[in-house]
Order: structure tokens, then sequence, then C-alpha cells
């Protein structure tokens, strides 16, 4: 391995060092992420009294529970938000898979709407398709891209689910209607339901070129903003049509930003720098994060709030999720660039890093298992209303979906199907169903047995 990366590992300015493969070594979730999983998705003190669950051991069966219910144990008729939780993560959307659509070209994204009516998956071919989930899976638009530059790097829903907009290897973001728009090809005029927005400000009478890589709507919908291919990350003004700045965040490509919260006020970003950094909306205008969240050992790839504005997960090209406390975040970053010399593009990560941490490493857990290579794979938290956010799930190199236990770590659900990578994928935000979008061209359907199909 020396030659490959020259100087000793633990040598280098970034001060990594290893450490042994004992399981008990291993970063676990804090007690504090812990109990926030375990109130949102554990039986409630009445269930446990009305099932003669007297030692309150944490799983219940569900007919226990449903007989409770349905004997109104609670006088309400009904269960809490938690009881629901519990009997529904008995149900992991893991029996499959049946097709959704399949394309010539590579699958990049997945994605459900907010109340899981519509569903959107990107292809690197151009096509950008819309689905009536309701509607047996119909296609609802088939949008056709504009500008397209390699492929599709990020899309995103407007919260009104009116309109979407998509993002390639450009500074052109563009904005297509998804309602009130024929299917009919006679009838469709790509121009008028077409919008191209323009993130990039001239700099010394020069406009700026760079790629986005990630794109994410404002709560209320008046801005976007990007993660971008110059270190940048982009802010654009949709209501008055123009870019409001451009901050220079990080110093490698921004691939991933997300909001932490519907405040819409915090932001966090993920860079191929092997830093996350929290940004405070309020005061981006002065060019400094709030603060820096050190850990991985090479780029991010993706990020997902908790939505709770204090927890978010993060994937790495050093195979690894992680997941992060902003109340542990620092004001510097701890490490210098590294010397060595790998490229996820083309390499195999070696074994031999596998068991190599941070020694500042500042997040709360580590999940294992999965792959990070080729492109920017991404994870995800479980949906809140139907597992109380206990998994994590993501795609992955080696053609599957990899779903972990937040508290435990353990990988609890395994999706093989797909003959290639798993760049994408999301789940329901109300059943025990999961899509995965795959390079093969694929987009795959995974259920409960139970489940309706």
């Amino acid at each position: 391995m020396m030659s490959m990366y020259g100087s000793d590992y633990e040598e280098q300015s970034c001060g990594v060092s290893r450490f042994l493969d004992r399981k008990e070594e291993l970063l676990k979730p804090d007690s504090d992420i812990r109990q926030m999983t375990n109130l949102r998705t554990e039986p409630t003190e009445t269930m446990h009294r009305n099932t003669n669950n007297a030692n309150k051991v944490a799983s219940i069966s569900p007919l226990k529970m449903l007989l409770a219910r349905e004997a109104n144990y609670f006088g309400k008729g009904r269960f809490s938000q938690a009881d629901q939780c519990h009997v529904l993560n008995h149900y992991l959307p893991v029996d499959g898979p049946w097709p959704v659509d399949k394309m010539t070209s590579r699958a990049y994204i997945s994605q459900f709407s907010k109340n899981g009516a519509l569903f959107v998956a990107a292809f690197q071919g151009g096509h950008l398709r819309v689905y009536d989930v309701n509607n047996e899976w119909k296609v609802k638009r088939d949008i056709i891209a504009m500008d397209l530059r390699w492929t599709f790097t990020d899309t995103a829903l407007s919260p009104d689910e009116s309109c979407i907009v998509y993002a390639c290897m450009s500074p052109i973001v563009n904005i297509a209607k998804i309602e009130g728009v024929s299917l009919d090809p006679d009838e469709e005029d790509e121009e008028e339901i077409h919008e191209s927005l323009d993130f990039s400000l001239e700099v010394d009478d020069y406009p700026q070129s760079f790629g986005i890589f990630s794109i994410k709507f404002s709560t209320d919908g008046r801005e976007l903003v990007a993660g971008c291919s110059d270190d940048s990350i982009s802010v654009y003004d949709l209501e008055a049509n123009k870019p409001a700045f451009h901050i220079n965040a990080h110093s490698s490509d921004v691939n991933t930003v997300t909001f932490a919260d519907e405040t819409g006020q915090i932001l966090y970003s993920g860079s191929d720098d092997d830093l996350c950094k929290v940004w405070d909306r309020r005061c981006l205008g002065y060019d400094k994060p709030a603060g820096v969240l050190v850990g991985h050992l090479e780029g991010i790839t993706f990020i997902d709030s908790r939505g709770d504005g204090r927890y978010f997960i993060s994937n790495g090209k050093d195979q690894t999720i992680k997941l992060w406390d902003i109340r542990k975040m620092s004001n510097t970053s701890n490490c210098k660039p590294k010397s060595y010399n790998w490229d996820y593009r083309w390499m195999e990560y070696p074994d031999d890093f596998r068991q190599i941490r941070h020694p500042h490493d500042q997040s709360v857990a580590t999940y294992k298992g999965h792959s990070v290579l080729r492109t920017l794979i991404r994870c995800y938290f479980s949906p809140v209303h139907s597992t109380g956010q206990k998994y994590i799930y993501t795609g992955s190199a080696d053609s599957s979906v990899h779903i972990y236990d937040v508290v435990s770590g353990d990988e609890v659900g395994l999706l093989s199907y797909h003959e290639s990578t798993v760049r994408d994928c999301s789940w329901h935000p109300y059943y025990p169903t999961l899509v995965s979008s795959s390079w093969d061209g694929c987009i795959s359907r995974w259920e409960h047995f139970g489940s309706e199909n």
C-alpha cells in the first residue's frame, strides 16, 4: 500500500490514527439520540400496562397491541404516534421488487413527494419522469431535459409540488411545470413549460463557470440553494429572478446542501474537503460557517437532516455514514488536506483504510457495510410518520440498498436485485414502500409482503 499512498498514513498532516476493529470500539449513538428514537418508536406506558408487559420489554407483538386498541384500553380508540411506529417498524419494505420503470440509460434519482402522491425519477439519457403513485404509478409527466450536461445531478419539487427543478453540470438550473400540462406531445411545448435560471454571477466582467451538484427549495419556495463545483454555496432569489449571493463555502466541490428544519434558517453542507459545515442563513453574507464537523476521512457525497435542527447524517467516500449532533461542532477543521492519492471514481477503497478513524472525530455514530464508489450515493433517515426515524437507509455501489438501525448500528435490511450501482432510493412517507434507482436503468419498488401490491 505504501507505493499507492506515499508516506506512512499515520504520519500525514491530517493526523489520522488506526484503531482495532472491535465492535465495542466503534462509535455508537449517544444517550440523547437513543432516548429520542425510543420515545418515537417504543410502546407507551399505557400500552405496556394494558398488554400485561410488566417487565416493560421494548418489543410488544403487533397482535397484542391491536387487541388492546380494539378493546379501547386507552379510551381514545386509536394508537399513539409511538405505538403506531412500533407496529409499523415490524414491516420493513424488504420484499420484492416490483418494477416501476426501465430505461436504457442509468437511473440517478429517486424522490417521493412530501405527501407520497408523486414520485420522481431522473435518467442519464435526459428523461425526468413524474409518476402518479395513487394511479398505478402511471407517468404523469415525462420531461425531456434542456441543456443537459452528462446527467442530472439533482432534482427538487417545489413546496406546493406544482413544479420541479433539475440541475446538471452547469450553472443553469431548469424549472418545469408538473400540474396543468398535457401529456400529449402534440399539445405540449417544452419551451413554454421550462424556465432557465442562471446561477452564475459575473466576476470582472466574465461569467462564472461551474456545475451544480445539489439543489433545494427554501421552505417558503422563494429561493433555491445550490451546492456547486467551484467550492461554493449559491442562492437564487426566485421572486427577483436573479442570483442573490454566492459564497466560498469549502476548499473543494460542495456535493450536498440541505436545510436543518422547517424554519429554513440553518443549512448543512458537505464537500470533497471531507468536512460538514453548518450555516446560519441570517449570517450567510459574512461568508463564515456557524460551525464545522470533522470525522470523515474522504469526501462527503450526501447529507440528510433529521428535521429537528440538531441531528443529520452524511454519506462519505470513506465508506461510512456518520450521525452528527451540531452541538458538538467546532470553529476549526482540525485537519489539513491529505497528501495521498485515491480516486473513488475508478479505484476500490483499500481494505486497510476501512478501520481508520479520525482522532478528532466529532460524529456521534458511524454505520458501515455499504459501498460509496463511482457516484454521489445518497443516504436518508426513514420516515417520521411510519418509523419514527428509527432507521437509516442508503444506496450502494454493491448494487443493493442497505438499512441500518439508528440505535444499534446493526444492518437490519439488505435489498439486493439490481445489476449495478444503486445511486438513490426513497422511502414512502407513510407506507412500507421503498423505491430504488440503479445504473442498470431500473426503478424498482420494494414493499412488505403484507402490503398492497
